[in-house]
């Protein structure tokens, strides 16, 4: 039989990881504005991947798991964002 523990995340941690959200698409939005060559997909994937990572840490309470399975995750999301962007460096330099 396994242990269910239960983890009960004040209101106000999901409040600060909104506005977290919400400041993060704000720099979304205005990086979007400006022209960084090929590094315009590193720079949208970097914030995607933070934002995904906070949606998953505090969300989906990855933050009470195990710390190797919490680095699995994350390697995971970054290595789909490398080949992501690369797939889009390739299709720019054809």
């Amino acid at each position: 039989m396994s242990e269910e523990h239960v983890h009960i995340v004040p209101y106000k941690t999901f409040l600060v990881i909104w506005l977290a959200l919400l400041i993060l698409t704000g720099i979304t939005v205005a990086v979007a504005q400006f022209h960084f060559g090929a590094w315009n997909i590193w720079v949208a994937l970097g914030i995607a991947t933070l934002k995904s990572g906070l949606v998953v840490a505090v969300f989906m309470h990855m933050k009470y798991e195990d710390r190797l399975f919490r680095l699995a995750l994350f390697s995971a999301l970054a290595i789909l964002a490398i080949f992501i962007g690369l797939t889009f460096v390739d299709v720019l330099y054809r």
